[in-house]
């Protein structure tokens, strides 16, 4: 199966912090992959570098065998992204929001308007389309972030944070949808939540200090620490204790 995402030896530098540092990984349609590590490690750097957001200092990034940096428009098309703090337009309501996400994709007439009552139904925010984003609790916000990153139905799914701000129902909703939507796509999902990691991660790559430290199954990460447990791996892992 070829890969859809491809990861070369990427680095970010700000200034003297280099925040991501050479990290190179590849990932094929019906991975579920977590981006686990502690605040700070670089999750969101890398998040943002993949989608395009911003540039990597060094290093190269592949989406379906085109280079984002050569050809970012065709290689953007291919790309979903939830990215951390749901940035929306506060001023417009639910559904004008994302009226105009479904149009910058190139949606239009009856197609747009299914593909909008689709992803209302699915992200399950039908209730609060006539409202304006700014009257939203927190939790609202990330399931419209999320609505608008499923609109193109793309192949390569980036979720920065994904269940942050979420009830305990609201989140296990959002898990079961991303396994869902996992066997059909790429999905890399950035978290500090072990929990969240061990049950939708078909993959889990550690990462701290801006470098992978593993990279493998529950199982292949569990057996590299010589721990039983998650928590101790990453414990050991990321600090040098095992418990």
């Amino acid at each position: 199966m070829p890969f859809t995402l491809c990861i070369e030896e990427l680095t970010k530098n700000f200034g003297e912090i280099e925040a991501v540092s050479n990290i190179s990984f590849r990932a094929q349609i019906g991975e579920v992959i977590a981006i686990l590590g502690p605040n700070g490690a670089g999750k969101s750097t890398l998040m943002n570098m993949i989608s395009g957001f911003i540039s990597p200092s060094s290093g190269q990034i592949f989406v379906l065998g085109q280079d984002i940096a050569k050809a970012p428009i065709e290689a953007k098309k291919h790309i979903g992204f939830l990215p951390e703090g749901s940035p929306l337009y506060p001023d417009l309501s639910v559904k004008e929001f994302l009226n105009y996400m479904a149009e910058l994709r190139g949606f239009s007439g009856e197609q747009k308007e299914k593909r909008l009552q689709e992803i209302a139904q699915t992200a399950k925010i039908k209730e609060i389309f006539s409202q304006k984003i700014e009257t939203l609790s927190k939790g609202y916000l990330r399931r419209v972030g999320f609505a608008q990153s499923i609109l193109s139905n793309p192949e390569i799914l980036l979720l920065d944070e994904p269940t942050d701000g979420l009830d305990p129902n609201q989140k296990e909703h959002m898990r079961n949808l991303i396994k869902t939507l996992g066997q059909n796509k790429t999905i890399l999902i950035s978290t500090h939540i072990l929990e969240e990691a061990q049950n939708i991660a078909s993959r889990i790559i550690l990462i701290n200090k801006g470098k992978i430290i593993a990279d493998g199954t529950l199982a292949d990460i569990l057996f590299k620490a010589q721990c039983s447990d998650l928590d101790s791996a990453f414990k050991k892992l990321t600090q040098g204790v095992c418990a």
